[in-house]
């Protein structure tokens, strides 16, 4: 999670504002930052400024800016998947503003420039902020890739503009790993090689937001001969999200999910989400057995073009573990480093960027105890003052004289239910209709390329009927959008209806009376 709250004379602005996924506890909820240290101390962001697309840097706004109401200043490809978490929480996205890489924008005392930096995803922006006498430069994540495959290289030149600043605050994410963090260029042409060795059908899983590797793996299976598939929901809305900006032009045509059955294995390359085990991602699901449109075979290939991330090793083994049964060979950064690349500058990145900008003091920032300290060696070696390695709630303040902790603010877990249920709208709870109860389904939905995905929370009432298991049955009614083939909504109810009585028939003791509304939920565009 990133959230990090600046302070001027009273005045606040808060810069990114993410979220993780507690895979350790069930169901796999959401864990997003806690807003009480700030509610008591009265502070309140007078802006919020995204740094990039990222869900560990975009994922808990929806959740957490109505206590704010406050502007928020993001790229196009940020603000295009904010508007679209709004549209799910049923929030106006009027408060999201669009601002194009290099642009500046106030929030007094405060002047907010966004400089681009080369990540893992397009539109990665550092912010330079001018605030009274001092100078501060928020990296964001980042890395040096001289061949990026989507947007321009960093110009050196923009950030030795800077120098020197007061303060940086910088990422430590890959600070203990000597030499450069590897080009997306380098990544592409070895996924090119691998392809073309490959026989039968292949799945390579990445993370979603990685549109440059979305390309690389397009452009690799259209030089190799074969016809490229995505798998997930994440897939699919971030790849429409990019195309409607551009970024995805080269992409070669897509086939839809149901249509793979009709090609020879070795015509088929399948993009898919679930590097890091997730339960309910598509790649989980073909390991399982449970996917509609495929099976893995034998002589099948996975490549995890994604580095595993801390936290996740174990459901990962047990991915592979499944695929390994299936008899399919697995590419993973074990066997294969030059699949991947991280996002995160190495220490020679490191070294470059900071003889650029020449800050004073460093506060080092992302990553575990010992990437900060390794962050901190490379500061001192560069005659850079890094005297803290601040954990989650500490208050930290620069003044004349250099950077101190002022205070220590512990930071307790913040589980959101990623399932809320809400009141069917207009229903009268006092009027039972049925004897064994009523069941009362809205269900907002919008068209994708390969299907129907579902926009917004479930709107269920089962109040007067026997209990249910609401996280299975959401997660059985997401798999049945994603299998259904329906041109309209009419279609598509027509074909839910009696699938929806089958399973409440299965699961529930008393079967209740049926009330489903299909609703047409627009996703905003880019």
């Amino acid at each position: 999670m990133n959230l990090t709250l600046y302070g001027y004379n009273d005045h606040w602005i808060a810069v990114d504002c993410g979220m993780m996924i507690r895979q350790d506890l069930p169901n796999s909820p959401l864990q997003v930052p806690n807003l009480e240290t700030a509610d008591a101390l009265d502070i309140t962001p007078q802006a919020l400024f995204i740094t990039h697309g990222h869900e560990d840097h975009i994922g808990a706004v929806a959740w957490l800016w109505p206590k704010w109401n406050c502007p928020i200043y993001a790229t196009p490809l940020a603000a295009g998947l904010l508007r679209l978490k709004f549209a799910e929480h049923q929030l106006s996205s009027a408060a999201i503003k669009v601002i194009e890489l290099g642009e500046a924008r106030e929030s007094a005392p405060f002047t907010v420039r966004y400089l681009p930096l080369t990540h893992s995803i397009p539109e990665s922006c550092a912010l330079m902020m001018l605030i009274g006498e001092y100078r501060v430069l928020h990296t964001g994540d980042w890395k040096l890739d001289p061949e990026p495959m989507i947007g321009a290289p960093i110009n050196a030149s923009h950030f030795q503009a800077l120098a020197p600043v007061d303060l940086l605050v910088g990422d430590s994410t890959n600070a203990p790993m000597p030499g450069h963090s590897g080009s997306e260029g380098d990544v592409a042409r070895a996924l090119a090689k691998t392809l073309s060795q490959c026989k039968g059908r292949v799945v390579v899983s990445c993370f979603a937001s990685n549109l440059a590797r979305v390309l690389a793996i397009g452009q690799a299976a259209q030089q190799c001969g074969r016809r490229i598939s995505l798998m997930g929901r994440s897939m699919e809305r971030m790849v429409s999200i990019a195309r409607g900006l551009g970024y995805l032009d080269d992409l070669p045509a897509l086939v839809p999910p149901h249509d793979l059955g009709y090609l020879p294995p070795d015509e088929v390359v399948i993009i898919a989400t679930g590097s890091q085990g997730e339960p309910r991602a598509a790649l989980q699901r073909l390991a399982q057995g449970r996917h509609p449109f495929i099976e893995l075979e034998p002589g099948d290939n996975v490549i995890f073009s994604a580095k595993v991330i801390p936290g996740n090793e174990r459901p990962i083994e047990q991915l592979k573990k499944r695929l390994t049964q299936l008899g399919v060979s697995i590419f993973d950064e074990a066997n294969h480093p030059e699949l991947h690349a991280t996002g995160h500058p190495a220490q020679e990145e490191l070294n470059k960027f900071y003889q650029w900008v020449r800050p004073k003091h460093l506060i080092p920032v992302h990553g575990e105890a010992r990437h900060q300290q390794a962050h901190q060696e490379i500061a001192q070696a560069l005659n850079i003052n890094a005297p803290l390695a601040p954990v989650n709630g500490d208050m930290l303040v620069l003044d004349g004289q250099g950077l101190t902790c002022e205070a220590r603010y512990p930071q307790p877990p913040c589980i959101i239910n990623q399932n809320n249920v809400v009141a069917h709208p207009g229903l009268d709870n006092t009027k039972a209709t049925a004897r064994r109860g009523s069941l009362y389904l809205a269900l907002p939905v919008t068209a994708s390329e390969t299907g129907w995905w579902r926009i917004g929370r479930l709107m269920l009432d089962s109040s007067s009927a026997s209990p249910l298991d609401e996280d299975s049955f959401s997660e059985w009614l997401d798999d049945q959008l994603e299998e259904i083939e329906a041109e309209t909504l009419a279609d598509l109810r027509f074909a839910l209806q009696p699938r929806l009585i089958h399973w409440l028939t299965e699961h529930m003791q008393h079967m209740p009376e049926v009330h489903l509304q299909i609703m047409a939920a627009e996703a905003p565009t880019a």
